[in-house]
Parts: structure tokens; sequence; C-alpha cells
């Protein structure tokens, strides 16, 4: 698995975890570092675990508000745990990432590739659908 890859599991992963957990801040560098022993130990470079982590969670109460309004039928906390946290960090990327580092493109696909491997069977198309609806939103803009 690529490097980057791996390091956005594992940041999906400890980010579920931490929200299991009622998004408690005492807890969530210990599940980080657990995840990161656990997980990611031939990582060279964990800052980008780090940096995607606390990117999502110092911006989480505007990442929630864009989910909202782009899956309006569906409120952020009926969201599965899985979904939600892939859509919090497939956002993080699409909105906060360097463009150059991080095409938008392969964010979505990215976050795609992480609903299909860790939730439901409608996970992926579902991610899909509101990442697509942010990412016009934001080709819009930019005209």
């Amino acid at each position: 698995m690529a490097s980057r890859h791996l390091s956005r599991s594992i940041a999906m992963q400890s980010l579920y975890e931490w929200d299991f957990f009622n998004k408690d801040k005492n807890l969530l560098e210990k599940i980080i570092e657990r995840n990161i022993e656990e997980f990611g130990k031939e990582i060279e470079d964990k800052t980008f675990i780090w940096s995607l982590i606390l990117g999502v969670v110092s911006n989480i109460k505007k990442i929630d508000e864009i989910i909202e309004k782009a899956a309006p039928e569906w409120p952020i906390e009926q969201i599965t745990i899985i979904d939600r946290n892939v859509l919090r960090l497939g956002l993080y990327e699409l909105l906060y990432e360097d463009k150059k580092e991080v095409p938008p493109k392969v964010a979505i696909n990215e976050a795609i590739e992480l609903a299909k491997t860790f939730g439901g069977k409608n996970s992926g198309k579902f991610i899909n659908g509101v990442l697509g609806t942010v990412y016009r939103e934001i080709e819009k803009k930019d005209e």
C-alpha cells in the first residue's frame, strides 16, 4: 500500500475512533499514536497523518456544515461513523490541502477508496456524490 494511502487510512481510523468516543480531545493523541504504532510502523514520515487529523479536527465545524449542505437529507449524526469521517477527511483535503500536492480528483478518489475499503456497500457512491457536489460548487466559485 502506498505510503500516503496508508497514512489516510490511519488518519480515517483515528478520526473514527475519536468520533466514537464523543470527540474527546484528551484521547486524540493516544489514539493517533497507537494507530500509527499498530498500522504504520513502516511509514517514515508520519507528519502527513498528523496534519490530516489535526486539520480535520481544527476545521470540523465548518467541514460538518458543508457536509450538511451537500447532503441535506442526511443530518451529520445520521451518517454512519465511517462515512462521516471519510467525508471529513476528503473534504479537508479538497478544501484545505495544497492543490498541487493533492489535486481535487486525487482527494475525491482517495476518499472513495477508503469508503469502499471500510464502509458499507453504498459508501463509495455516497462519498462520491457528496464530494462531487462540493467539488462542482468549488469549480463554479472559481469561474
